[in-house]
């Protein structure tokens, strides 16, 4: 019998690609596992957002990836240049994605500020969870 595998976003740092800011790989082994249910979209919202890889590692500045979407916090890269716009650029394409392939659920990298949940909420997982997308955060 054929199951039917729902759809799913995952940050492409997790699967193996070389989106990372520092352009290297670093698949996660519990993502790839949990990703065999599903037909899944790799996505990384800094790439899409116009950054290139490899990246001056970024961080949230004044608040949370919410705080970067009200306009009342910055993602500002260790060389000091404000990158919040291709942040905010790169989360709402990752959103275009979901609602175009009718995601509801996203395995994002933690400690991301992009994607992370934890220490921090990320931009795009910010943007996804007002969109009611679920995030699984490895």
């Amino acid at each position: 019998m054929n199951r039917k595998l729902s759809n799913c976003l995952v940050s492409g740092c997790l699967i193996g690609l070389c989106t990372r800011y520092d352009g290297c790989s670093k698949p996660d082994t519990a993502c790839l596992q949990a990703l065999q249910d599903f037909h899944y979209i790799p996505v990384c919202p800094e790439q899409l957002g116009g950054l290139p890889t490899p990246r001056t590692a970024a961080d949230l500045t004044g608040g949370d990836g919410m705080d970067v979407l009200k306009e009342r916090a910055l993602v500002v890269n260790r060389d000091g240049v404000d990158v919040s716009r291709e942040f905010i650029a790169g989360a709402q394409a990752v959103l275009r994605i979901a609602r175009a392939q009718d995601i509801k659920l996203a395995m994002l990298k933690a400690k991301s500020p992009s994607c992370g949940l934890t220490p921090m909420l990320g931009v795009t997982a910010a943007l996804l969870l007002t969109h009611d997308i679920r995030i699984i955060e490895f």
